[in-house]
């Protein structure tokens, strides 16, 4: 991912107004990110808990969408699996996270969810520079290039169901 800055990123959100887009919580230290390994930047908003960021090429553009996810306690005991990487993590290591469609879906209070690493960190673990604490990659064997493209496309048609606008059709 080409490195992106605070105007860039901010100008990117698709699915909330201008004026939350300007008072969001930008991840700390953007010039010392390992952007070279990024597929997509994602950050948690460290004053609300219940919040995160997700911002990717899409399109020939780059995307951002504004992330909610519940407070759920969950078992440590338990494995879940990402769906954007497939990497598994103990129980609180996932969060479903919904966005707001873009346009009037999103304005009707339509959302698209699904279950992402809650560190957002998608990419690092693809790439096995950061490790789940829990258990390895269930799909060590493919290699990583392949690892990679396949977190892309699934990154892309989750953002493709946030984009969609149901309620235009």
């Amino acid at each position: 991912m080409e490195p992106l800055s605070d105007p860039e990123i901010r100008a990117s959100f698709v699915n909330c107004s201008k004026g939350e887009a300007r008072r969001l919580n930008l991840p700390r230290g953007l010039a010392e990110l390992p952007w070279e390994d990024l597929d997509f930047l994602g950050w948690r908003d460290p004053g609300a808990p219940d919040r995160a960021y997700l911002v990717a090429p899409y399109g020939g553009e780059v995307v951002g969408v504004t992330l909610r996810s519940p407070v759920i306690r969950r078992s440590l005991t338990k494995t879940n699996v990402c769906s954007l990487c497939i990497t598994a993590h103990a129980g609180s290591g996932v969060a479903l996270l919904a966005a707001r469609r873009a346009g009037a879906a999103g304005r009707e209070g339509n959302t698209v969810g699904t279950y992402i690493c809650a560190d957002l960190a998608c990419s690092l673990y693809v790439r096995g520079l950061k490790k789940s604490t829990l258990v390895t990659r269930p799909n060590e064997s493919v290699p990583v290039e392949d690892q990679i493209a396949a977190t892309v496309l699934n990154l892309e048609a989750f953002l493709a169901q946030v984009l969609t606008d149901t309620a235009a059709a």
